[in-house]
C-alpha cells in the first residue's frame, strides 16, 4: 500500500467534525473572516495591501497555490474600485515574483473565480495563482483520483512571505 502524506487535510476534517466557528460554512466568507482574525501566520496571509491581501490556498492544487482578494466583499469584477484593481494586480505581480524566486515554477495558471458556479465556493471575487512545472501532474489524478502535493503549507508560506518581504516583485 502506498501512503500519501497530506497533513493539512486533518485540519479540514477536524474543523468539520467540531464545527469550528472559523470553518467557512459556519462562519461565511473566508475572504472576509480570515483577514479580520488578524492572525496572518495561522491563516497563511502572506501580504496585506491597502485594499487587497494574499493568502495560501489551504487545499492547494499545487504547492504554492495562492489566492488574492479585495478586503471588501465584492461579488463582481465590474464592482471593484480602481484602487482595489491596483492592489490586486500589484500583489499579483509581487506574488509571481516571490514564487519565481522561491519555487522556480516553469509556468502559472492565473484566473479569477467569480460566483459559486465557477467552483469558487464563495461569492467574493478572488484570483488564483497556481504554479506549474512540467510533469507536475501524473497518473495519480487520472487513476487514483488523488493529487500529490510535495510541500507542506508552512514551508510554502515561509517561502512566499520571505519573497514578498524581500520585494521580489516589480
Amino acid at each position: 500500500m502506498n501512503i500519501i502524506w497530506a497533513p493539512w487535510r486533518m485540519a479540514f476534517i477536524e474543523r468539520r467534525k467540531k464545527k469550528d466557528p472559523r470553518y467557512a460554512e459556519k462562519r461565511g466568507c473566508i475572504f472576509c473572516a480570515k483577514p479580520a482574525e488578524n492572525d496572518d501566520e495561522l491563516n497563511f496571509i502572506y501580504s496585506r495591501r491597502e485594499k487587497a491581501f494574499g493568502m495560501l490556498n489551504s487545499f492547494p492544487y499545487n504547492s504554492g497555490h495562492l489566492m488574492i482578494a479585495p478586503f471588501r466583499h465584492v461579488t463582481a469584477l465590474e464592482d471593484l474600485s480602481g484602487d482595489e484593481w491596483r492592489d490586486l494586480i500589484r500583489l499579483l505581480q509581487d506574488s509571481l515574483g516571490a514564487l519565481r524566486g522561491s519555487m522556480r515554477p516553469e509556468g502559472f495558471n492565473v484566473g479569477f473565480n467569480i460566483g459559486k458556479a465557477s467552483g469558487a465556493g464563495f461569492e467574493h471575487v478572488h484570483l488564483h495563482i497556481v504554479p506549474r512545472w512540467a510533469g507536475d501532474t501524473n497518473f495519480m489524478p487520472a487513476i487514483a483520483d488523488t493529487k500529490v502535493i510535495p510541500e507542506g503549507l508552512r514551508e510554502t508560506y515561509r517561502k512566499i512571505k520571505a519573497g514578498i518581504t524581500a520585494g521580489s516583485g516589480p
